[in-house]
């Protein structure tokens, strides 16, 4: 037997999946996150899962892990002290940035602008030039640059070194050069170089993306190397490690440690994955992702079974030019604190998050500030007089204390209170729900929403009232999803160059030799991995605008696509999605910016394992009676186990489905009913009936 693990890292809870990749079995575990170090936290879920699935750690061949190690650098300002190396006349690239300081007209009164992550007396300049073209001006003077470079290292503050010339993009001539001389000096510090990292125009991102991957680049390496050393020992040698790559895809252990930078968004896009992977083979291709876990809120939109791509990544005040999945995240989660401001007495809800240590109230680890979580245990929806799924204890008193606060601080009842942080809790991810959808020209209504995290399936059906989108798709395995994605998706890589080219001047044989190019380029560090260029896939991007244009949008297609249809697919696609996003299109005068080739290793069959059991009714799934508050009253509701349920059955609201790691509220008027590949839809009652 051989398995594969997927590990996810979150604010609260350090989520696992192991696959049995023959039979298509599958285990689940959650186990607290330790956020001093995360690797404590995967090396327990792992000896967790292994004991209930009775597995020896040893047939374990593959582990897939979601981090946000490098992306808890960046927002703690934890990461590696910078040497920067640019151009002569350019030392200032990063203080001047894009001359915007945020807010309104007066924003930069009051605007403090954050240290640099490569400080200006860690800046040193070369001599060197490169033309627009790429043509060399000046010759790189060696001489000069071992002088500075030694004065850098007597400093003796520099952990890692970036190095950016301008125009590199087009020559990294210069760039390969220095940082030859630079391991000289400097021996085995990392260091990066931007015509490798990000070969893109525009100076001053450039510059920002490649020092931010140095500045994370020790820390993730140690990880990864610790991580990987630590593994072996508990499974022997041999075993894979890959790491979820920000755009959803993976990553090897080694590719990883070389370029942290695509790594950013490493966590939240294993749910989007996980997502994609359960909704496609139910057939729903259009679908709105809601991943509600203990500190935040993760939502996204997949549209053709593909979630939409940006080409930057943000990460608190931090812009760098690497592909991620568009993923918005808003500061509300299971372990989200309530309170009520002295001056406004108005209830308020996160982004403070009570997190795993001390944990909510009613999870009795110490917590006593009133949660969502304690709201849910309060209102009922978090039963606590019976043992749900999971192995967690839940004490109603606990928080029904906590929430008593909010009620007092208000003068409104205790189940009033309840209830109103729910309510708020709700607007807050519906509000980040619109920002993947209507204000991107998509309407909610024509999409379904699929709820996962911990807390997801608790608030999926009020999510479903509130965006309208139906069914809402409870995917099984809701609070080990993100674990899921990681288990399931593809390692792969990219390569990309900036083009800046008409599209009416430009040739189909010139386009489709230009992306072979990068198509083997990208293709290397699969191969370094073993993986032959017969198992990998590749498909190809253009970022598109209209002359003069200061933004493009990204078109993706296949060199079949160009064979067929020439370059008039591609301007008539973007000419659809600029109608969409801005009401209007040119029509004419296309210009075609950056061309990317992301390779992928082909996909990996996984027997899919059988749902429920069919000799079994809706009865026989019932395991409890209880009751829940909604909308200002009580609801009898009946507690049903998820494990047995089939595609035979439909389970009416007011209920409660349990599984091992989350529970899902059917509210009454609706009814859920379970698909082939095992996901629970919740739909209207009346629209369920004509179904």
């Amino acid at each position: 037997m051989s398995y594969r693990l997927g590990v996810d890292v979150g604010g609260t809870f350090t989520d696992l999946l192991l696959i049995n990749e023959q039979s298509g079995e599958t285990y689940t575990a959650k186990v607290p996150s330790t956020p001093e170090d995360s690797s404590i936290g995967v090396l327990n879920g792992i000896g967790r899962i292994c004991e209930i699935s009775g597995t020896d750690p040893g047939s374990i061949r593959r582990v897939m892990h979601g981090t946000t190690v490098a992306t808890n650098s960046v927002l703690t300002g934890k990461g590696a002290k910078v040497g920067l190396v640019t151009t002569r006349g350019f030392k200032q690239v990063l203080q001047v940035a894009r001359s915007f300081c945020p807010g309104g007209l007066g924003g930069w009164v009051s605007y403090v602008k954050k240290p640099l992550l490569a400080p200006l007396e860690l800046t040193i300049e070369a001599i060197e030039r490169v033309a627009a073209d790429g043509t060399v001006v000046t010759d790189l003077d060696e001489d000069n640059l071992r002088l500075e470079l030694q004065s850098l290292k007597d400093k003796g503050q520099v952990e890692a070194l970036t190095i950016c010339f301008i125009n590199a993009y087009l020559n990294g001539e210069h760039e390969v050069q220095a940082r030859g001389i630079a391991e000289e000096i400097f021996g085995s510090l990392p260091i990066s170089i931007s015509s490798e990292v990000v070969p893109e125009m525009q100076e001053y991102e450039r510059t920002e993306t490649t020092v931010v991957n140095s500045y994370v680049a020790p820390e993730v390496a140690s990880y990864i190397r610790n991580l990987q050393a630590s593994l072996e020992k508990q499974m022997g040698d041999g075993l894979q490690l890959s790491i979820l790559r920000s755009d959803g895809g993976l990553a090897s252990a080694r590719a990883a440690a070389e370029s942290p930078v695509n790594m950013l968004m490493s966590g939240p896009a294993g749910g989007v994955a996980g997502a994609t992977y359960f909704t496609r083979r139910a057939g729903y291709d259009d679908v709105l992702t809601f991943d509600m876990g203990g500190t935040s809120t993760d939502v996204a939109l997949i549209q053709n079974s593909k979630a939409r791509i940006r080409r930057e990544t943000r990460v608190g005040d931090v812009i760098v030019r690497a592909p991620s999945v568009d993923v918005r995240t808003v500061g509300a989660g299971g372990g989200s604190i309530a309170f009520v401001p002295e001056l406004t007495k108005a209830l308020r809800v996160g982004p403070q998050s009570a997190g795993a240590v001390p944990g909510p109230a009613a999870y009795m680890k110490g917590g006593t500030e009133p949660t969502v979580c304690d709201a849910n245990v309060v209102l009922g929806f978090l039963p606590a007089d019976v043992q749900l799924g999971g192995d967690m204890a839940i004490d109603k008193s606990a928080a029904e204390s906590a929430v008593q606060k909010i009620a007092d601080a208000i003068g409104i009842g205790l189940m009033e209170a309840a209830e109103g942080i729910i309510k708020i809790v709700n607007e807050s991810m519906f509000g980040a729900l619109r920002l993947v959808s209507i204000e991107q020209g998509f309407d909610p209504r024509d999409f379904a929403l699929v709820a996962f995290g911990g807390a997801g399936p608790l608030h999926g059906n009020a999510m479903g009232e509130l965006t309208q989108s139906w069914p809402v798709i409870i995917p099984p395995g809701p609070g080990v999803l993100c674990a899921y994605g990681d288990a399931t998706t593809r390692v792969q890589d990219e390569a990309s160059r900036t083009y800046v080219k008409r599209a009416d001047q430009l040739g189909a044989e010139e386009l489709l030799k230009d992306l072979d190019e990068l198509r083997a380029r990208a293709s290397i560090s699969l191969l370094a991995d073993g993986i032959s260029a017969a198992q990998q896939d590749v498909s190809y991007q253009a970022d598109i605008r209209y002359i003069g244009q200061a933004f493009q949008i990204s078109m993706e297609f296949t060199a079949q696509d160009i064979i067929e249809k020439g370059l008039a697919l591609l301007t008539e696609r973007f000419d659809e999605q600029h109608e969409q996003l801005f009401t209007f299109a040119l029509g004419k005068d296309h210009e075609l910016v950056m061309i990317r080739a992301v390779v992928r290793a082909s996909a990996a069959k996984i027997k899919e394992e059988k749902v429920g059991r069919e000799d079994v009714s809706l009865k026989d799934c019932k395991t409890h009676a209880t009751r829940f508050y909604h909308k200002g009253e009580w609801h009898d509701a009946a507690i049903y186990d998820r494990t047995p349920l089939h595609s035979g059955l439909q389970i009416p609201g007011p209920a409660i489905i349990s599984e091992m790691d989350s529970t899902s509220v059917i509210l009454p008027g609706y009814i859920a009913t379970v698909d082939t590949v095992g996901n629970l839809l919740i739909n209207p009652l009346n629209q369920g009936e004509e179904e």
